[in-house]
Protein backbone atom coordinates (compact mmCIF):
# COMPACT_ATOMS: atom_id res chain seq x y z
CA UNK A 1 0.00 0.00 0.00
CA UNK A 2 1.48 3.30 -1.19
CA UNK A 3 0.42 5.41 1.55
CA UNK A 4 1.82 9.04 2.64
CA UNK A 5 5.44 8.03 2.19
CA UNK A 6 5.18 7.72 -1.84
CA UNK A 7 4.42 11.39 -1.73
CA UNK A 8 5.79 12.87 1.56
CA UNK A 9 8.87 14.24 1.80
CA UNK A 10 10.74 13.20 5.13
CA UNK A 11 11.16 15.61 7.68
CA UNK A 12 14.70 15.76 7.77
CA UNK A 13 14.94 16.05 4.01
CA UNK A 14 13.20 19.01 4.22
CA UNK A 15 14.84 20.91 6.79
CA UNK A 16 17.78 20.31 5.20
CA UNK A 17 17.17 21.45 1.71
CA UNK A 18 13.69 23.89 2.28
CA UNK A 19 16.18 27.12 2.54
CA UNK A 20 18.09 26.13 -0.53
CA UNK A 21 14.77 25.67 -2.79
CA UNK A 22 12.36 27.73 -1.17
CA UNK A 23 9.97 24.85 -1.12
CA UNK A 24 7.92 26.44 1.35
CA UNK A 25 6.27 29.01 -1.36
CA UNK A 26 5.40 25.94 -3.37
CA UNK A 27 3.53 23.29 -0.77
CA UNK A 28 0.93 23.59 -2.46
CA UNK A 29 -1.02 21.56 -5.28
CA UNK A 30 -3.39 22.94 -7.56
CA UNK A 31 -6.34 20.73 -8.69
CA UNK A 32 -9.47 20.71 -10.73
CA UNK A 33 -12.40 18.35 -10.28
CA UNK A 34 -15.31 18.69 -12.84
CA UNK A 35 -18.08 16.52 -12.75
CA UNK A 36 -19.95 15.37 -15.95
CA UNK A 37 -23.03 13.33 -16.21
CA UNK A 38 -21.68 9.63 -15.39
CA UNK A 39 -17.84 10.61 -14.65
CA UNK A 40 -15.42 13.02 -12.81
CA UNK A 41 -12.28 14.26 -13.60
CA UNK A 42 -9.51 14.73 -11.51
CA UNK A 43 -6.32 17.09 -12.78
CA UNK A 44 -4.04 17.30 -10.12
CA UNK A 45 -0.40 19.28 -10.48
CA UNK A 46 1.83 18.48 -7.92
CA UNK A 47 5.52 19.94 -7.06
CA UNK A 48 8.12 17.34 -8.11
CA UNK A 49 9.90 17.75 -4.96
CA UNK A 50 7.22 15.57 -3.13
CA UNK A 51 8.13 12.57 -5.33
CA UNK A 52 11.58 11.70 -3.81
CA UNK A 53 10.53 8.21 -3.38
CA UNK A 54 9.19 7.76 -6.73
CA UNK A 55 13.22 7.64 -7.82
CA UNK A 56 12.92 10.03 -11.36
CA UNK A 57 15.80 8.71 -13.52
CA UNK A 58 18.71 11.73 -13.66
CA UNK A 59 21.03 13.35 -15.84
CA UNK A 60 23.50 15.09 -13.70
CA UNK A 61 21.53 17.79 -12.30
CA UNK A 62 18.61 17.11 -14.49
CA UNK A 63 15.61 15.07 -14.77
CA UNK A 64 16.26 12.26 -17.42
CA UNK A 65 12.71 13.23 -19.04
CA UNK A 66 12.69 11.10 -21.86
CA UNK A 67 13.26 8.06 -20.16
CA UNK A 68 10.80 8.64 -16.80
CA UNK A 69 7.96 6.67 -18.37
CA UNK A 70 7.84 4.10 -15.59
CA UNK A 71 8.86 6.46 -12.86
CA UNK A 72 5.50 8.64 -13.92
CA UNK A 73 3.25 5.51 -14.01
CA UNK A 74 4.53 4.82 -10.31
CA UNK A 75 3.76 8.40 -9.35
CA UNK A 76 0.48 9.09 -11.05
CA UNK A 77 -0.35 5.91 -9.09
CA UNK A 78 0.88 7.48 -5.64
CA UNK A 79 -1.30 10.51 -6.52
CA UNK A 80 -4.32 8.24 -7.04
CA UNK A 81 -3.52 6.79 -3.77
CA UNK A 82 -3.16 9.67 -1.61
CA UNK A 83 -5.13 12.30 -3.21
CA UNK A 84 -8.71 10.13 -2.49
CA UNK A 85 -11.59 11.22 -4.37
CA UNK A 86 -15.07 9.92 -2.95
CA UNK A 87 -18.95 9.49 -3.97
CA UNK A 88 -21.39 9.73 -0.95
CA UNK A 89 -18.78 8.40 1.43
CA UNK A 90 -17.33 5.70 -0.85
CA UNK A 91 -13.35 6.00 -2.20
CA UNK A 92 -13.55 5.65 -6.31
CA UNK A 93 -11.22 4.09 -8.43
CA UNK A 94 -10.04 5.64 -11.33
CA UNK A 95 -10.70 3.84 -15.23
CA UNK A 96 -8.00 6.35 -16.38
CA UNK A 97 -5.01 7.69 -15.49
CA UNK A 98 -2.51 9.66 -17.15
CA UNK A 99 0.44 11.78 -16.17
CA UNK A 100 3.50 13.94 -17.23
CA UNK A 101 6.11 16.19 -16.26
CA UNK A 102 5.69 19.78 -16.37
CA UNK A 103 8.63 23.10 -16.40
CA UNK A 104 8.62 25.51 -12.87
CA UNK A 105 7.61 28.05 -15.70
CA UNK A 106 4.54 26.37 -17.13
CA UNK A 107 1.00 28.19 -16.63
CA UNK A 108 -1.63 25.66 -18.31
CA UNK A 109 -3.53 25.26 -14.42
CA UNK A 110 -5.27 29.01 -14.67
CA UNK A 111 -7.62 26.89 -16.38
CA UNK A 112 -9.43 23.43 -16.49
CA UNK A 113 -9.40 23.32 -20.48
CA UNK A 114 -5.64 24.35 -20.64
CA UNK A 115 -5.03 21.84 -17.75
CA UNK A 116 -6.59 19.05 -19.43
CA UNK A 117 -4.91 19.29 -23.17
CA UNK A 118 -1.89 20.13 -21.25
CA UNK A 119 -1.36 16.51 -19.44
CA UNK A 120 -3.01 14.52 -22.88
CA UNK A 121 0.05 16.48 -24.71
CA UNK A 122 3.54 14.35 -24.36
CA UNK A 123 6.61 16.50 -22.75
CA UNK A 124 8.61 17.36 -25.64
CA UNK A 125 12.15 15.71 -26.22
CA UNK A 126 15.00 17.12 -24.60
CA UNK A 127 12.82 19.11 -22.37
CA UNK A 128 15.36 20.11 -19.12
CA UNK A 129 13.97 20.12 -15.49
CA UNK A 130 16.52 20.46 -13.02
CA UNK A 131 16.06 18.00 -10.17
CA UNK A 132 13.13 18.81 -7.89
CA UNK A 133 12.18 21.93 -9.31
CA UNK A 134 8.98 20.81 -11.85
CA UNK A 135 5.86 19.64 -11.64
CA UNK A 136 3.54 16.24 -11.72
CA UNK A 137 0.33 16.60 -13.73
CA UNK A 138 -1.97 14.05 -13.57
CA UNK A 139 -5.30 13.70 -14.92
CA UNK A 140 -7.55 10.75 -13.77
CA UNK A 141 -11.04 9.82 -14.46
CA UNK A 142 -13.43 8.24 -12.15
CA UNK A 143 -17.08 6.58 -13.12
CA UNK A 144 -20.28 7.93 -11.02
CA UNK A 145 -22.38 5.80 -9.36
CA UNK A 146 -25.74 8.26 -9.74
CA UNK A 147 -26.01 11.83 -10.48
CA UNK A 148 -26.40 14.46 -7.50
CA UNK A 149 -23.82 12.40 -5.18
CA UNK A 150 -22.08 14.10 -3.02
CA UNK A 151 -18.24 14.20 -3.79
CA UNK A 152 -15.70 15.00 -1.05
CA UNK A 153 -11.83 14.70 -1.41
CA UNK A 154 -8.87 13.63 1.37
CA UNK A 155 -5.67 13.75 0.90
CA UNK A 156 -2.61 12.88 3.74
CA UNK A 157 -0.08 14.33 1.84
CA UNK A 158 3.19 16.00 3.72
CA UNK A 159 1.03 17.33 6.48
CA UNK A 160 4.53 18.43 7.91
CA UNK A 161 5.15 20.72 5.60
CA UNK A 162 1.73 22.20 5.53
CA UNK A 163 0.89 21.48 2.24
CA UNK A 164 -2.77 22.68 1.04
CA UNK A 165 -4.84 21.80 -2.08
CA UNK A 166 -5.66 24.64 -3.84
CA UNK A 167 -9.00 22.97 -5.43
CA UNK A 168 -11.41 24.31 -8.29
CA UNK A 169 -15.16 22.61 -8.34
CA UNK A 170 -16.58 22.78 -11.46
CA UNK A 171 -20.25 21.40 -11.48
CA UNK A 172 -22.78 19.86 -14.25
CA UNK A 173 -23.62 23.09 -15.05
CA UNK A 174 -20.30 24.49 -15.83
CA UNK A 175 -20.67 26.83 -12.18
CA UNK A 176 -16.98 26.70 -10.37
CA UNK A 177 -16.14 27.51 -6.75
CA UNK A 178 -12.40 27.96 -5.32
CA UNK A 179 -11.45 25.53 -1.81
CA UNK A 180 -8.54 25.56 0.17
CA UNK A 181 -8.20 21.93 1.99
CA UNK A 182 -5.04 21.45 4.39
CA UNK A 183 -3.66 18.19 4.49
CA UNK A 184 -4.44 15.81 6.72
CA UNK A 185 -8.20 17.42 7.46
CA UNK A 186 -10.00 14.54 6.00
CA UNK A 187 -12.53 13.80 3.94
CA UNK A 188 -14.00 17.81 2.45
CA UNK A 189 -17.40 17.40 1.01
CA UNK A 190 -16.60 19.84 -2.87
CA UNK A 191 -20.98 20.03 -3.19
CA UNK A 192 -22.65 19.14 0.45
CA UNK A 193 -26.55 18.44 0.83
CA UNK A 194 -28.23 21.08 2.74
CA UNK A 195 -28.62 19.15 5.52
CA UNK A 196 -24.77 18.42 5.76
CA UNK A 197 -23.85 21.79 5.37
CA UNK A 198 -26.14 23.02 7.89
CA UNK A 199 -25.26 20.92 10.28
CA UNK A 200 -21.54 21.34 9.90
CA UNK A 201 -22.17 25.53 10.20
CA UNK A 202 -24.38 25.25 13.89
CA UNK A 203 -21.50 22.73 14.98
CA UNK A 204 -18.89 25.48 13.38
CA UNK A 205 -20.83 27.89 15.61
CA UNK A 206 -20.70 26.10 18.47
CA UNK A 207 -16.85 25.42 18.64
CA UNK A 208 -16.56 28.92 18.03
CA UNK A 209 -17.97 30.23 21.31
CA UNK A 210 -16.69 27.51 23.23
CA UNK A 211 -13.26 27.69 21.98
CA UNK A 212 -13.19 31.88 22.48
CA UNK A 213 -12.60 32.69 25.47
CA UNK A 214 -12.49 36.54 24.87
CA UNK A 215 -16.07 35.88 24.33
CA UNK A 216 -17.09 34.03 27.28
CA UNK A 217 -14.81 36.37 29.31
CA UNK A 218 -17.25 39.55 27.31
CA UNK A 219 -20.33 37.45 28.41
CA UNK A 220 -19.74 36.68 32.08
CA UNK A 221 -19.18 40.64 32.50
CA UNK A 222 -22.35 40.99 30.78
CA UNK A 223 -24.30 38.93 33.26
CA UNK A 224 -22.59 39.45 36.54
CA UNK A 225 -24.30 42.10 38.10
CA UNK A 226 -27.61 40.87 36.79
CA UNK A 227 -30.93 39.80 38.69
CA UNK A 228 -33.98 38.93 36.98
CA UNK A 229 -35.09 37.05 33.60
CA UNK A 230 -36.06 40.52 32.46
CA UNK A 231 -32.74 42.38 32.68
CA UNK A 232 -31.10 38.63 31.27
CA UNK A 233 -33.27 38.48 28.35
CA UNK A 234 -33.01 42.49 27.60
CA UNK A 235 -28.78 42.43 27.46
CA UNK A 236 -28.00 38.90 25.89
CA UNK A 237 -31.18 39.92 23.14
CA UNK A 238 -29.26 43.38 22.43
CA UNK A 239 -25.79 41.79 22.09
CA UNK A 240 -27.17 38.87 20.33
CA UNK A 241 -28.95 41.12 17.55
CA UNK A 242 -25.97 43.27 17.51
CA UNK A 243 -23.62 40.70 16.24
CA UNK A 244 -25.94 39.06 13.90
CA UNK A 245 -26.25 42.46 12.29
CA UNK A 246 -22.65 42.78 11.59
CA UNK A 247 -21.95 39.25 11.47
CA UNK A 248 -24.68 38.64 8.58
CA UNK A 249 -23.18 42.22 6.90
CA UNK A 250 -19.61 41.15 7.14
CA UNK A 251 -20.66 37.80 5.32
CA UNK A 252 -21.92 39.98 2.28
CA UNK A 253 -19.08 42.03 1.77
CA UNK A 254 -19.63 44.82 3.74
CA UNK A 255 -17.10 44.92 6.47
CA UNK A 256 -14.18 47.37 5.99
CA UNK A 257 -11.33 45.95 4.34
CA UNK A 258 -8.22 46.43 5.30
CA UNK A 259 -4.93 44.76 7.00
CA UNK A 260 -5.88 46.91 9.60
CA UNK A 261 -9.27 45.85 10.66
CA UNK A 262 -8.92 42.37 11.64
CA UNK A 263 -6.36 43.70 14.44
CA UNK A 264 -8.42 46.72 15.26
CA UNK A 265 -11.48 44.59 15.53
CA UNK A 266 -9.28 41.77 18.26
CA UNK A 267 -8.09 45.31 20.00
CA UNK A 268 -11.83 46.53 20.05
CA UNK A 269 -12.59 42.90 21.74
CA UNK A 270 -10.44 43.57 24.71
CA UNK A 271 -11.07 46.81 25.68
CA UNK A 272 -15.10 45.66 25.70
CA UNK A 273 -13.77 43.18 28.20
CA UNK A 274 -12.01 45.63 30.04
CA UNK A 275 -14.68 48.98 30.12
CA UNK A 276 -17.75 46.07 31.32
CA UNK A 277 -15.16 44.82 34.15
CA UNK A 278 -14.51 48.00 35.64
CA UNK A 279 -18.09 48.87 35.34
CA UNK A 280 -19.13 45.89 37.35
CA UNK A 281 -16.70 47.00 40.08
CA UNK A 282 -17.58 50.97 39.94
CA UNK A 283 -21.54 50.32 39.65
CA UNK A 284 -24.21 49.34 36.66
CA UNK A 285 -26.74 50.91 35.19
CA UNK A 286 -28.66 48.34 33.18
CA UNK A 287 -30.47 50.68 30.35
CA UNK A 288 -26.82 51.90 29.91
CA UNK A 289 -25.26 48.26 29.71
CA UNK A 290 -27.92 46.96 27.55
CA UNK A 291 -26.84 50.16 25.20
CA UNK A 292 -23.25 49.16 25.58
CA UNK A 293 -23.79 45.84 25.18
CA UNK A 294 -25.46 46.34 21.51
CA UNK A 295 -22.38 48.38 20.98
CA UNK A 296 -19.66 46.37 22.04
CA UNK A 297 -21.83 43.26 20.33
CA UNK A 298 -21.49 45.29 16.64
CA UNK A 299 -17.64 44.30 17.50
CA UNK A 300 -17.48 41.31 18.21
CA UNK A 301 -20.09 40.01 15.19
CA UNK A 302 -17.08 41.24 13.43
CA UNK A 303 -14.80 38.86 14.93
CA UNK A 304 -17.52 36.07 14.37
CA UNK A 305 -17.36 36.67 10.74
CA UNK A 306 -13.43 36.77 10.52
CA UNK A 307 -13.94 33.57 11.89
CA UNK A 308 -16.66 32.26 8.98
CA UNK A 309 -15.08 33.52 5.99
CA UNK A 310 -12.29 31.01 5.91
CA UNK A 311 -15.15 28.08 6.13
CA UNK A 312 -18.05 29.50 3.98
CA UNK A 313 -16.09 28.20 1.05
CA UNK A 314 -17.45 24.40 2.60
CA UNK A 315 -20.90 25.68 1.85
CA UNK A 316 -20.91 24.62 -1.15
CA UNK A 317 -24.29 26.25 -3.26
CA UNK A 318 -25.61 27.11 0.63
CA UNK A 319 -23.97 29.95 1.33
CA UNK A 320 -27.32 31.47 2.68
CA UNK A 321 -28.09 28.48 5.09
CA UNK A 322 -24.70 28.49 5.99
CA UNK A 323 -24.62 31.42 7.41
CA UNK A 324 -27.44 31.26 9.52
CA UNK A 325 -26.65 28.03 10.30
CA UNK A 326 -23.75 29.22 11.84
CA UNK A 327 -25.17 32.10 13.62
CA UNK A 328 -27.54 29.31 15.31
CA UNK A 329 -24.35 27.67 16.35
CA UNK A 330 -23.13 30.72 17.95
CA UNK A 331 -26.65 31.24 19.74
CA UNK A 332 -26.01 27.85 21.02
CA UNK A 333 -23.45 28.14 22.16
CA UNK A 334 -24.18 31.20 24.17
CA UNK A 335 -27.10 29.65 25.74
CA UNK A 336 -24.65 26.54 26.66
CA UNK A 337 -22.46 29.34 28.59
CA UNK A 338 -25.09 31.28 30.06
CA UNK A 339 -26.45 27.28 31.45
CA UNK A 340 -22.87 26.84 33.00
CA UNK A 341 -22.00 30.64 34.40
CA UNK A 342 -25.53 31.52 35.26
CA UNK A 343 -25.70 28.65 38.59
CA UNK A 344 -21.81 29.43 39.06
CA UNK A 345 -22.16 33.29 39.55
CA UNK A 346 -25.56 31.90 41.99
CA UNK A 347 -23.26 29.70 44.34
CA UNK A 348 -20.80 32.15 44.96
CA UNK A 349 -23.25 34.97 45.32
CA UNK A 350 -24.88 32.84 47.77
CA UNK A 351 -22.22 30.94 49.76
CA UNK A 352 -18.80 31.93 49.02
CA UNK A 353 -18.65 35.79 48.30
CA UNK A 354 -22.28 37.24 49.19
CA UNK A 355 -23.04 41.03 48.21
CA UNK A 356 -21.00 42.85 45.56
CA UNK A 357 -18.00 41.65 47.01
CA UNK A 358 -17.84 38.35 44.78
CA UNK A 359 -18.86 40.55 41.55
CA UNK A 360 -15.88 42.88 42.31
CA UNK A 361 -13.32 40.36 42.77
CA UNK A 362 -14.54 38.12 39.61
CA UNK A 363 -14.79 41.13 37.37
CA UNK A 364 -11.26 42.55 39.10
CA UNK A 365 -9.72 39.13 37.78
CA UNK A 366 -11.38 39.66 34.32
CA UNK A 367 -9.96 43.14 33.76
CA UNK A 368 -6.50 41.86 34.29
CA UNK A 369 -6.45 39.22 32.08
CA UNK A 370 -8.19 41.64 29.37
CA UNK A 371 -6.02 44.62 29.89
CA UNK A 372 -2.74 42.13 28.91
CA UNK A 373 -5.05 41.23 26.23
CA UNK A 374 -5.58 44.91 25.16
CA UNK A 375 -2.05 45.99 25.18
CA UNK A 376 -0.90 43.32 23.20
CA UNK A 377 -2.81 43.95 20.71
CA UNK A 378 -2.85 47.36 20.28
CA UNK A 379 1.02 46.43 20.17
CA UNK A 380 0.26 44.76 16.99
CA UNK A 381 -2.51 47.14 15.63
CA UNK A 382 0.29 49.90 16.11
CA UNK A 383 2.48 48.11 13.61
CA UNK A 384 -0.18 48.24 10.94
CA UNK A 385 -1.03 50.46 8.28
CA UNK A 386 -4.20 52.41 8.37
CA UNK A 387 -5.85 53.13 5.07
CA UNK A 388 -6.20 56.48 3.08
CA UNK A 389 -9.05 58.72 3.91
CA UNK A 390 -10.61 58.57 0.38
CA UNK A 391 -14.07 57.69 -0.50
CA UNK A 392 -13.66 54.33 -1.35
CA UNK A 393 -12.48 53.28 2.35
CA UNK A 394 -14.95 56.07 3.83
CA UNK A 395 -17.98 54.98 2.61
CA UNK A 396 -18.90 51.17 4.01
CA UNK A 397 -17.84 53.03 7.31
CA UNK A 398 -20.03 55.75 6.54
CA UNK A 399 -22.97 52.64 5.78
CA UNK A 400 -22.14 51.18 9.31
CA UNK A 401 -22.23 54.71 11.42
CA UNK A 402 -25.44 55.04 9.80
CA UNK A 403 -27.40 51.59 10.59
CA UNK A 404 -25.55 51.54 14.05
CA UNK A 405 -27.32 54.75 15.16
CA UNK A 406 -30.28 53.57 13.32
CA UNK A 407 -30.27 50.14 15.56
CA UNK A 408 -29.58 52.31 18.88
CA UNK A 409 -32.16 54.20 18.49
CA UNK A 410 -34.48 52.10 17.94
CA UNK A 411 -32.91 49.91 20.89
CA UNK A 412 -32.78 52.69 23.31
CA UNK A 413 -36.77 52.92 22.76
CA UNK A 414 -37.36 49.78 23.82
CA UNK A 415 -34.91 49.83 26.95
CA UNK A 416 -37.28 52.97 27.97
CA UNK A 417 -40.18 51.43 27.92
CA UNK A 418 -38.98 48.38 29.65
CA UNK A 419 -37.77 50.45 32.85
CA UNK A 420 -35.14 47.99 33.45
CA UNK A 421 -32.99 49.82 36.19
CA UNK A 422 -36.19 49.58 38.51
CA UNK A 423 -35.07 46.17 38.95
CA UNK A 424 -32.50 45.80 41.70
CA UNK A 425 -28.79 44.70 40.95
CA UNK A 426 -27.56 44.25 44.35
CA UNK A 427 -29.28 41.08 45.49
CA UNK A 428 -27.89 37.37 45.26
CA UNK A 429 -28.47 35.99 41.86
CA UNK A 430 -32.08 34.89 41.15
CA UNK A 431 -33.83 34.07 37.76
CA UNK A 432 -37.25 34.12 39.60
Amino acid sequence: MIRAAALALPLLWWACFAQAHEFKLDALMNVFVKVEQKEVHLLVRAPLYLFKQVRFPIKGIEIDADHSAEAMQRAVAALEQDVALLENGKALKAVHASGRLALPSDRSFQSYEQAAEHVATPIEPDTHIVVDQGYVDAHLVYPLAASGSVLSVRTAVAPELGLKLAIRFIDTQGDSRALVVRSGSGAVDLNPSFWDAATGFVALGVAHIATGLDHLLFLLCLVIPLRGIRQLLAIVTSFTVAHSFTLIGSAFGLAPEGAWFAPFVEMMIAVSIVYMALENIIGVSVSRRVLLAMLFGLVHGFAFSQGLQEELQFAGTHLVEALFAFNVGIEIGQVIALAVMLPVLALIALHLLPGRVGNIIIAAVVAHIGWHWMTDRWDALSKVRWPSLDIAHLTPVVLWVIGIILLGGGLRAVVARLRLDRVPTSQPHTLS
